[in-house]
């Protein structure tokens, strides 16, 4: 009894073995397609098509209006498509295996080879038709459990070095101190102080440099020629020093420290978005403030959630706070001490999955709290992590969050496994820092650690230091300036290296072959200096014996050109000066005293000088006026009394009253 065959619309696949060549015509005049209910008489397999082809028709022609789908699909045998490539793969096997018997083995080698294999293993070599694939090697024959363990390692290692070819990452074959880009360099001048705030935005399109001079410089690759000027600088914070700046996980904003106790986020172009609010200086506790009270050392943005960011004070607090809602914190984080005193957080950050709030604080702790829950108890707490009393610069989680660099000055850089963490993996010392704002942090890879160094006595140059991860050895170091080194950042896609200095300095580090974009964008191009006018110069011919009227005059310097101008009342539009006298239409103004003004307002042909005393002048004409009245005496001479004057024998005015004198 034959079994019925497996249909899939218009495909049959026959499962059934064929027993001889009468089962084999039955199973093929089997039928196809979809069944019918009830008995129905056998038909053809063309018969049954035409039939299914001219439903489907009427239903779509029923339905949409159209009678078909162009073509019709092209029937195809599965069976017969397996055969071939069976046959195929069974051929090139073949081949395959006369080319290693020729090239590597001998006829007597292989006879010795097939007798030592097992029976079963003996049958499939000589079975061709069912061996499909490549021959297994003979170096993998034994059945020893540890060959089996080597033979598991090889994979993997194989796997990873072709995921490495695709990925097109050749750093692996490089050494460490060649992964460094550090080839060609160029220098940015920030200004006269230290530069203490560092921040590149993610795309590594823009710069942003803060300094204790209160500016905030801004810096744009792609507009810059190789002058390397930045295009904006302003103080956002008045006269507060800036301590701290980072772009946000888009690049859109960036958050700005200061020394005040209010945090300010710009947008791209330097423009205010927004001030957090400053918390009621009268409250002791700090919770109940909405915002911070003292100072800010440092701050950082989440780096998942948008609109979240992180500042830490000096009023012992780390606060949370959203871009929506500046005049109130999200959350409130009170490190303490040992005995439950409260303590300054001088550093914080967020883990790179934002999963954990970590701050370094002033009594040499590290503390932890899980982002998603309440910030109550520490996850992670390490008391004696730094020198007490010393400021905890810098934390950084490396790229995949098992490491843990911390920074202080206590001139140390400590690396910590997060796994185990209690001892540090190892210590790097004798590494001077004088600023509160001195980072560290690891490369792309996690292969190295690095940080800056500021100069002691007798030191000349301000270095930057690697180390190695695995071995704490020191990789390289990398000479910046005369000065101080204070931030440092490593952006990956760029792999570009940017270093602030205490002489106002900025520097970047790259490399011609393995890094994009950046400074490579501005060393190309060529400053040009704007011209407003264009002057043709003519060429000029000296005749000293020339008459003035056709004397050339000489080229003289912008300055003595003005010079002269000046001294032009035309072309300087001097202002017209006073006249003494009437000239050219013009009447002088009346004299500066009260009786130069009477006398020439009246008319008189004498005049008097304005030079003279005016007392003077007019007892001049005392005598005549006696002697010939003409204006004031006149007018009294009949009503005027007798003028009565003072004897010459009294002295002084005599006294209102007299002294009574004794009879």
């Amino acid at each position: 009894m034959s079994k019925k065959p497996i249909s899939f619309g218009k495909i049959s696949f026959n499962l059934a073995k064929q027993k001889d060549n009468s089962d084999q015509s039955e199973a093929n005049t089997a039928t196809s397609g979809f069944g019918t209910f009830g008995r129905t008489p056998i038909q053809e397999h063309k018969e049954i098509e035409d039939i299914t082809d001219d439903l489907e028709n009427q239903h779509v022609q029923q339905v949409m209006g159209i009678k078909n789908f162009g073509k019709k699909a092209k029937s195809f045998n599965l069976q017969e498509m397996v055969e071939q490539a069976k046959k195929t793969a069974q051929e090139a096997n073949k081949r395959r295996l006369e080319a290693e018997a020729a090239n590597n083995f001998s006829s007597q080698d292989q006879s010795v080879l097939l007798g030592l294999l097992p029976p079963k293993l003996r049958e499939d070599t000589d079975d061709d038709d069912d061996f499909i694939g490549p021959p297994i090697p003979t170096g993998l024959l034994s059945t020893s459990k540890s060959d089996k363990k080597v033979e598991s390692t090889d994979e993997k290692d194989t796997g990873e070095d072709s995921y490495d070819e695709l990925s097109g990452s050749d750093d692996e074959d490089l050494s460490l101190d060649k992964r460094i880009p550090n080839t060609h360099e160029v220098e940015m001048h920030h200004g006269t102080k230290a530069v203490v705030a560092l921040a590149v935005d993610p795309s590594g399109a823009r710069l942003a440099t803060g300094s204790i001079d209160y500016d905030v410089s801004f810096w744009d690759f792609a507009g810059m020629d190789s002058s390397m000027r930045s295009f904006r600088t302003l103080q956002p914070c008045e006269n507060h020093p800036i301590k701290a700046l980072q772009y946000s996980a888009t690049g859109d904003s960036i958050l700005v420290v200061s020394g005040s106790a209010q945090a300010k986020v710009l947008d791209r172009d330097g423009f205010e978005v927004l001030e957090c609010v400053k918390g009621d200086q009268y409250i002791t506790d700090m919770a109940k403030t909405k915002g911070h009270t003292a100072a800010l050392n440092s701050g950082c943005w989440h780096p998942q959630i948008r609109e979240e960011f992180m500042t830490c004070s000096q009023d012992g607090t780390l606060r949370l706070w959203l871009t929506d809602n500046p005049k109130q914190h999200k959350a409130v984080i009170k490190p303490r001490q040992q005995g439950g005193l409260r303590t300054s957080p001088t550093a914080c950050t967020f883990s790179r999955d934002g999963n954990t709030v970590a701050c370094g604080c002033f009594d040499g702790s590290i503390q932890m709290w899980d982002h998603r829950k309440n910030f109550v108890n520490t996850t992670s707490l390490l008391r004696d992590a730094h020198q007490k009393q010393v400021e905890i610069t810098s934390i950084a989680f490396s790229y995949l969050s098992s490491y843990l660099a911390s920074r202080s000055n206590d001139d140390t850089l400590k690396l910590w496994d997060l796994r185990s963490f209690k001892k540090p993996l190892n210590v790097f010392d004798n590494l001077f820092s004088r600023y509160e704002q001195t980072d560290c942090s690891f490369s792309p890879d996690d292969s190295m650690v690095f940080t800056g160094e500021s100069l002691q006595k007798g030191q000349d140059v301000g270095r930057l230091l690697f180390y190695n991860t695995k071995t704490f050895e020191q990789v390289t170091k990398i000479s910046v300036t005369k000065s101080h080194v204070v931030k440092s950042i490593w952006h990956a896609k760029l792999n570009q290296i940017f270093v602030s200095c205490g002489n106002g300095v900025v520097k970047c580090y790259y490399d011609d072959k393995r890094s994009l974009r950046g400074a490579k964008l501005c060393i190309v191009k060529t400053h040009r200096k704007k011209h407003s006018v264009e002057v043709v110069s003519s060429q000029q011919i000296i005749t000293p014996h020339a008459l003035p009227l056709f004397r050339q005059e000489k080229l003289r310097t912008s300055k003595k050109k003005m010079e002269k101008e000046r001294l032009d009342p035309v072309k300087s539009h001097r202002p017209d000066l006073p006249i003494t006298s009437g000239q050219g239409g013009r009447v002088a103004a009346s004299g500066s005293t009260l009786s130069s003004f009477v006398i020439r307002n009246l008319g008189l042909s004498k005049r008097v000088d304005d030079e003279q005393d005016p007392r003077e002048a007019i007892l001049k004409y005392a005598k005549e006026a006696e002697e010939n009245p003409f204006w004031v005496t006149p007018a009294y001479k009949k009503n005027q009394p007798k003028p009565i004057f003072q004897n010459n024998g009294e002295d002084g005015p005599s006294d209102a009253k007299k002294t009574k004198t004794e009879d």
